[in-house]
């Protein structure tokens, strides 16, 4: 069955058979996604990350499927029934459902009408009705009338007969698969709201008269109406079609089974068990499984867009090592501050005071005029929470007052700060200092490095995702994580300045290795070269191929050791240097060196083309960061809050998440506006992220405005004009330039489920949002203000108030 696995998997990815058992081996061998892609490419084919996931996942499942069908194989053998025939169905089975479906005449299961209706020793009876309709039902049941079976009459024997054969029909693998096919496709889910609901459930009130075929459905819109369900403001209905008592679907059973209408005495009896088992059995069943199809098919995708959003967020722009001051707003409690240098190391702390109720205005500016001139201060990263405007404000008119600092300020996220303040870890990393500080360090850091500094917060409390907390926790931590995992090891970590939670994530080293390099570190100082790694208790050949080349050593013993090359690969870049007759320093960064230079000279039985490739790659640009350079947007002056926004306003926003119905923009008001995906380019656009991308900055035209419910309608094209009227636009957005949805219902974000709200802190609910820039000019920061990175799904959600959980 292995070779079974690795032809179908082959298929699925559409590679080479030896390219999949390739990578098999390696993955069973111990090795990660990560090291596979970067440094087996000549075993495996070249297979990318991606493709890797792809295969382990599938893998996993397909030998699930593998151990299934072995078991229900050993239970139908145990029961003696394990025909030939019934033997080839299940081994022929592709998926769980198909297995299921054959099994499930033979599962063990609670005694049914059905078996009590054997056991009374009616199925000769059942066999004879559907066998001969010639012969009248009655009279044959009188002869299986026994009391002491609990049979009492004619009536009774039939109404057994009949639970036998629904339950033969409800059974049948054949016919339930077609059933469910048919169904899928033209069937339709529908909601309507419950009585008396109405108010308690408004806002799912674009469902509360709805219908949508199945396969129409989109996966926001699906996870919307199951949590107006499970908030019980709807009911839901899994509808066949148009006409729910349609006799396509009893036309196929009775085909099946030989049951027609010709006017025979069993005819009328039959048609009436094909009707009972449909409605009360089939229907019922087929209705439990689209509805679970549904489902994985909603959090399928909620999860790709989760994860989507998440390698945008860690992949986005770093500051730099540039001294940052860090705040995070507030108004009776004031602004925190923390000021870390070009290394993230904390070095001063306070709280001022400038808005409401205080109004110490003045004085917090002249608090942070001091603590930027005595840290060398470059950047101010503002958290986007509460007073987040406020406090951006005051930060421009310390850049307006104090020119002489030249500081730029940056609105950054401020997702998960609260998560990570109340961390253990930030109490061994930040002893002593108060937790509310704690946020305003991090937000401080997560400018100068998102990734080293995201990592420390569980990728789930982010919040970057839609609906999360109905997603299956298993299945979201395996894929966040697996994210978390690719990009950091895609940019490579300083194995010197690197945090725990950071080693945590590098290929091949897990928690406890982690510790154990950095306490090596603290007793032994800064490592010298890669070689000295294997010093570290517990980090041992295995790990060592596994984690090397990510691990990084600036200014070491070996100027290789700072580069992706991985130790293994050295020797042949001592090859390379020979054959040039010169030394490193002269190579790296040589790039006419490096491209007159014939790779395939240096291919050897152990080093193949694509590895010889990658080291010339990265001699000429060593330890390149795959991460797009750090740029700002700027936002409106005197475009503050809601109110001042105008229909036809051009404005400048940061794409704080995507999603599959559009793009959310902060454009500097509180409330993150939405470009509807129709309203996104001058084509048809079936992915938005193929526009746009977290972390974009991009120029949008205000279409609509909607006070009331903080609904904010943006085009990015930019010919598109203002609506008419202040409605937040018709619902559907369908065939209107720059229309669309904001919201349906809880459904196209609204009630959307932010990421990791804990205690009600709504600073979790955001997420910052990175990402390469898509058809924008680059921009170097400037003096003054912008967003970098804004908000993400839940973050923008709850600004764009769209959130009501």
């Amino acid at each position: 069955m292995t070779t079974t696995i690795h032809q179908r998997i082959a298929e699925e990815l559409g590679v080479r058979e030896r390219q999949v058992t390739a990578a098999v081996e390696l993955l069973d061998g111990g090795a990660t996604v990560p090291f596979i892609a970067r440094y087996r490419k000549e075993v495996t084919g070249t297979l990318d990350d991606q493709q890797l996931r792809t295969l382990e996942e599938r893998l996993g499942y397909l030998r699930e499927l593998e151990d299934r069908r072995a078991a229900v194989l050993e239970s139908i053998r145990g029961q003696g029934k394990l025909e030939p025939e019934l033997e080839a169905q299940i081994m022929a089975a592709d998926s769980k459902a198909r297995l299921e479906d054959i099994y499930l005449p033979y599962k063990p299961k609670r005694r049914t009408r059905a078996q009590i209706a054997r056991e009374a020793g009616l199925e000769p009876l059942a066999d004879l009705l559907l066998g001969d309709p010639n012969r009248d039902p009655r009279a044959e049941a009188a002869a299986f009338v026994n009391p002491d079976a609990a049979v009492a009459d004619a009536a009774a024997a039939l109404d057994g007969a009949r639970a036998i054969l629904v339950e033969r029909f409800a059974e049948d693998a054949d016919l339930i698969g077609e059933l469910r096919e048919q169904m899928w496709k033209r069937g339709r889910l529908s909601s309507h709201v419950r009585d008396g609901k109405q108010d308690d459930g408004a806002k799912f009130s674009d469902y509360f008269d709805f219908a949508e075929p199945f396969t129409k459905l989109p996966s926001h819109r699906i996870l919307a109406m199951f949590r107006g369900e499970k908030e019980e403001a709807l009911d839901l209905t899994m509808a066949p079609d148009e006409d729910p008592e349609t006799g396509y679907y009893q036309a196929r059973i009775a085909a099946r089974f030989g049951v027609a209408d010709q006017g025979r005495p069993g005819d009328r009896w039959l048609n009436d068990t094909v009707r009972w088992a449909w409605r009360t059995r089939i229907l019922i069943h087929l209705g439990a499984d689209l509805r679970v199809r549904l489902w994985q098919a909603a959090e399928e995708e909620a999860v790709r867009v989760f994860a989507a959003n998440l390698r945008d967020l860690l992949l986005a722009a770093p500051a730099g090592a540039r001294a940052t001051m860090g705040l995070d707003p507030g108004f009776r409690t004031g602004v925190k501050v923390a000021v870390v240098d070009a290394t993230g190391k904390c070095v001063a702390t306070d709280t001022i005071y400038p808005h409401v109720p205080q109004n110490r205005w003045d004085e917090a500016v002249h608090k942070l005029a001091a603590l930027a001139a005595k840290h060398g201060v470059d950047l101010v990263a503002i958290g986007n929470g509460t007073a987040s405007r406020e406090t951006d404000k005051l930060a421009g008119d310390l850049i307006k007052r104090h020119p002489e600092l030249s500081l730029t300020k940056v609105m950054v996220s401020e997702a998960g700060a609260s998560v990570y303040s109340a961390s253990a870890y930030a109490s061994q990393e930040l002893p002593g200092m108060d937790v509310s500080l704690r946020g305003a360090v991090s937000i401080a850091r997560r400018l100068q490095d998102p990734l080293a500094e995201l990592v420390k917060i569980d990728p789930r409390s982010i919040g970057v995702g839609q609906y999360q907390h109905d997603l299956s926790e298993m299945k979201l931590s395996r894929s966040l994580d697996a994210v978390v995992e690719d990009c950091v090891n895609a940019v490579g970590v300083d194995v010197n300045t690197a945090s725990a939670p950071l080693l945590t994530r590098v290929s091949g080293i897990g928690a406890g290795l982690a510790e154990n390099i950095v306490l090596h570190r603290d007793a032994n100082g800064p490592f010298r070269s890669r070689t000295a790694l294997r010093d570290v208790p517990r980090l041992g050949p295995k790990a060592f191929e596994q984690c090397a080349g990510f691990l990084r050593i600036s200014d070491g013993d070996d100027p290789l050791d700072g580069s992706a090359v991985h130790p293994e690969s050295y020797p042949v870049v001592r090859t390379i240097l020979a054959d040039a007759g010169t030394d490193l320093k002269s190579v790296i960064g040589n790039s006419p060196l490096l491209r007159a230079l014939k790779p395939e000279r240096y291919v050897t039985g152990s080093v193949g083309l694509p590895t010889v490739t990658d080291i010339l790659r990265e001699l000429d640009k060593p330890g390149r960061d795959p991460r797009p350079a750090f740029t700002t947007a700027t936002f409106a002056e005197g475009v503050e809050k809601i109110a001042d926004l105008k229909p036809g306003m051009v404005l400048e926003g940061v794409v704080t998440n995507v999603a599959a119905f559009g793009a959310f923009v902060d454009i500097g008001v509180h409330q993150d506006g939405l470009v509807h995906v129709s309203a996104l380019a001058d084509r048809f656009v079936q992915d938005p992220r193929d526009v746009v991308k977290s972390g974009d900055v991009v120029k949008v035209r205000v279409l609509d405005i909607d006070e009331a419910r903080k609904r904010i309608s943006l085009t990015m094209r930019l010919e598109d004009k203002p609506r008419q009227g202040r409605d937040g636009g018709r619902p559907d957005g369908a065939g209107r330039p720059g229309g669309g949805r904001q919201s349906r219902g809880g459904g196209d974000g609204r009630g959307g489920g932010g990421g990791g709200r804990s205690g009600g802190d709504d600073r979790q609910q955001g997420g910052q949002q990175g990402g390469q820039q898509r058809g924008q000019q680059r921009r170097q920061p400037r003096q003054g203000g912008g967003s970098f990175n804004g908000g993400a799904m839940a973050d923008a959600l709850r600004r764009a108030g769209l959130t009501r959980d």
